[in-house]
């Protein structure tokens, strides 16, 4: 067996992808892998919210300090919970719909704030959902070509690679300031771009209807994780392709996908 592994390179760009000047070959054929002259490629786009990272407390914790400094009823977590995966401009509409549209922009800039000072009170810590660093370890072992696609905004994918340091795992990764937001099938039909990766060799992992629903639009397989802010009825509801109630299955389901990638 020879292998080609993402590792070899060395030159990161600003979405964290690997640089024209790291490789000589292009992403999509040099990800491949030979199994016996047999030619795979596996590509998996994660979100961060709620599915590999445990972000729940923090981000309640800031739309509530947001909205009572704006003078206005702070959300519940079920309120939140259903707006977490959508670009912030647009989750901060839902969340305040009696607000006009010049009164959105301080909203969502004190939510900004809102976050950044509860990670300089060292509260800010979202810690990876445990299981969730040895999945993406392995995949990256396993050859598996490995992306983000997050509502987040560019600093918060730093912060996840600052405080968990799996920056060299993922290729690529796209975010609320590159683009339409979710459900839109940009980021996704980015990152497939940015990798060289067709439709029938990717899927999305997410926990938000949101996340489902965008995978859907791009034609990709979709597999959704229940544990975070999206429940399994939602995801279902939507036209999840698998719904996880535990990484273990999570990671049988990713073996299974490689394994009909090599058949």
């Amino acid at each position: 067996m020879i292998a080609w592994h993402l590792s070899s390179a060395t030159g990161l760009g600003p979405r964290g992808d690997f640089t024209p000047e790291a490789v000589k070959q292009p992403l999509g054929i040099r990800a491949r892998t030979y199994y016996g002259g047999a030619m795979t490629f596996k590509f998996a786009i994660f979100d961060l919210d709620g599915t590999l990272i445990d972000s729940r407390d923090i981000i309640h914790r800031a739309m509530i300090d947001t909205f009572e400094r704006h003078q206005l009823p702070p959300p519940s977590f079920d309120d939140v919970r259903q707006v977490v995966g959508l670009g912030l401009h647009e989750a901060c509409r839902r969340l305040a719909p009696g607000l006009e549209a010049p009164d959105l922009e301080p909203l969502v800039e004190t939510y900004r704030n809102a976050f950044v000072r509860l990670r300089a009170a060292g509260q800010g810590f979202e810690p990876l959902y445990p299981g969730a660093k040895e999945l993406v370890e392995q995949l990256a072992s396993d050859n598996w070509v490995l992306g983000i696609a997050t509502g987040k905004a560019r600093r918060g994918i730093e912060a996840f690679y600052d405080q968990h340091g799996l920056q060299r795992h993922f290729t690529t990764s796209w975010c609320a300031d590159d683009g339409p937001g979710k459900p839109h099938p940009f980021m996704v039909e980015e990152a497939m771009k940015a990798v060289g990766a067709d439709a029938e060799q990717s899927l999305i992992i997410g926990d938000a209807v949101f996340d489902i629903q965008m995978g859907r639009a791009a034609g990709i397989r979709t597999l959704g994780v229940s544990w975070g802010f999206g429940r399994a009825d939602e995801l279902e509801a939507v036209g999840a392709d698998e719904i996880h109630h535990a990484f273990d299955s999570l990671s049988d389901s990713l073996s299974a996908f490689a394994q009909n990638a090599m058949s």
